[in-house]
């Protein structure tokens, strides 16, 4: 029977002597929930852990470019497609775009993200070139006058290839290396960081009645194998992010028990990126239509994503919510610096 370990994090300024940091980061634990398939969740103290996996859940994670994954980053949403389903025809032009970024870094963003393919529910896939010639330019014009880490958000070798060398450090593959064979092996050969996203089906039929055994532990297995399979090819698991994937493949409950035990797959000994900004799920619980009117309900769990340790949280609103972390820290730590 295959066990999961979870450390249930805790934020509180009153940290117990025995408390352990989670991921080398600003939540601490003391206990672990303990997860099978076979039989009921329990809890234990984190002294009941076998040493191997406490040490995957408490080594601090290595910075990725200029990001110290011991502090909660931002990657702000670039997207420069026609149909994307919040942003969608806003920043097409590789000015605008450039604009946008330079926004956005002002705003808080530590990494920016940068996709030529829509994958929202419902969308079809576009040809390579038309996704490098909607990418590169902008990453060409970005990576020339700033000096911020981007990734590409694609599943494609040929894009991916095409974006590093037009300056983007890391690939965010939203079929977390299951779409293009090539993806993975390229990645390694040049050395760049990935992100590994979850995803049931494409962007097409994904929300076609998705369903699961177990949707945190199927989840969790799946990102297993695909680090094992990126560290077979020579990859450094300290330069890989796993993202679990919200609203890709999932229905409202399956994302609610992967926010509830998003911290989860700091067992996997990498860091975890959260994005479920602007999302179909806020719309249903925050009763908010208009994905740019729900900038509430992307915040509470931008904070949620935070509390339980995840190290990047993926956004469309980089000033509020670069605010209300500052505010969040501030809170829980009853600490202010002034800087």
């Amino acid at each position: 029977m295959k066990i999961y370990y979870r450390a249930i994090p805790q934020t509180d300024a009153a940290r117990p002597d025995e408390a352990l940091t989670l991921a080398g980061g600003w939540t601490w634990f003391t206990h672990v929930e303990i997860l099978s398939r076979d039989a009921a969740p329990r809890i234990v103290a984190a002294a009941q852990v076998p040493e191997e996996a406490l040490a995957a859940i408490t080594a601090p994670r290595a910075a990725i470019g200029s990001m110290d994954l011991t502090q909660p980053q931002i990657m702000g949403i670039l997207n420069v497609t026609p149909d994307s389903f919040s942003d969608g025809g806003l920043h097409n032009d590789p000015e605008q775009a450039v604009a946008r970024a330079r926004e956005m870094v002002a705003e808080g963003a530590t990494l920016i993200d940068i996709g030529g393919e829509s994958t929202r529910p419902g969308a079809v896939e576009i040809p390579m070139l038309e996704e490098i010639q909607r990418t590169t330019p902008v990453i060409s014009a970005l990576s020339a006058v700033m000096d911020v880490p981007i990734s590409i958000d694609t599943r494609k070798a040929s894009v991916a290839k095409s974006a590093l060398a037009a300056g983007a450090l890391m690939v965010n593959d939203v079929a977390g290396f299951t779409f293009d064979a090539a993806l993975a092996p390229l990645c390694a050969q040049l050395g760049a960081p990935v992100c590994v996203m979850h995803a049931q089906g494409d962007p097409q039929t994904m929300q076609d009645n998705p369903t699961y055994d177990d949707v945190l532990l199927d989840i969790y297995d799946f990102l297993e194998g695909q680090i094992e399979m990126l560290e077979g090819l020579g990859m450094s698991r300290d330069q890989i992010v796993v993202d679990p994937g919200i609203g890709f493949g999932k229905t409202l409950a399956h994302n609610l028990a992967l926010l509830a035990r998003l911290s989860l797959f700091h067992s996997l000994g990498c860091a975890v990126l959260l994005g479920a900004s602007r999302k179909g799920f806020i719309k249903v619980i925050g009763n908010a239509p208009d994905p740019e009117k729900r900038l509430g309900g992307s915040l509470a769990v931008a904070l949620e994503g935070y509390a339980q340790g995840a190290q990047i949280v993926r956004v469309h609103d980089v000033e509020e919510t670069r605010q209300a972390l500052q505010l969040w820290q501030a809170a829980t730590t009853g600490v202010y610096d002034g800087a």
